[in-house]
């Protein structure tokens, strides 16, 4: 997708962080609730149908007005009538997810040092994700934290649209902003009260 920028804050739903799918669910809601136009939706354990599932039913709560990314699974992306797909290091290449959605989907990628910024620039994916900048438990084997030295850096290593990842809180949103990030992952900072979560980060970006 040409031109694409991901707004300032890109809220991921991951399967994990609920203690069943009516939470997944209520969280969309109120995210898409309070303006929210883009929404990525991760589940790493659960079955294709139950993630194909939970798709449809995200594609129809919140419409046309919020974009919706798959992560890993363009397959599922296409079945759900979703707006685009991010992979990380271990899942499919841009170009083949590229090759797979056609030109008009949004690709997204995880990178977590400069080498693999700069691998991810020659992919041509419509944005880059960047992390974790600050220690996070929202993955078990989470790789090393890259701080905000580690976002500047890979801010000058590419144009494309940085979003950054892991472990950031309201307090830290407006430094990792002006370190070079135009958009901030959000997943465990969003809870329990989604729509209160995003109303203190958009005050202090503001």
């Amino acid at each position: 997708m040409p031109d694409f920028l991901p707004p300032r804050l890109y809220p991921i739903l991951d399967s994990s962080c609920f203690l069943n799918e009516s939470e997944l669910f209520s969280a969309a809601r109120a995210l898409a609730g309070v303006g929210c136009t883009l929404l990525q939706y991760r589940n790493k354990t659960g079955s294709s149908r139950e993630m194909l599932s939970h798709a449809r039913e995200l594609r129809r709560i919140v419409g046309r007005q919020v974009m919706l990314i798959m992560n890993d699974r363009a397959d599922l992306a296409l079945a759900a009538d979703f707006d685009g797909v991010h992979v990380g290091q271990d899942d499919l290449s841009v170009q083949a997810v590229r090759r797979i959605l056609g030109p008009k989907m949004i690709v997204g990628t995880s990178t977590h040092n400069p080498e693999q910024v700069q691998e991810a620039v020659a992919a041509d994916p419509d944005y880059i994700a960047f992390g974790p900048v600050f220690a996070t438990g929202s993955k078990a084997n989470p790789d090393p934290v890259v701080g905000l030295e580690g976002v500047r850096l890979a801010r000058s290593l590419t144009n494309k649209p940085l979003v950054a990842i892991g472990g950031i809180t309201a307090a830290h949103a407006r430094s990792v902003i002006d370190a070079g990030a135009n958009s901030l992952a959000l997943i465990s900072a969003l809870l329990p009260d989604p729509a209160k979560s995003t109303a203190q980060f958009e005050s202090v970006l503001m």
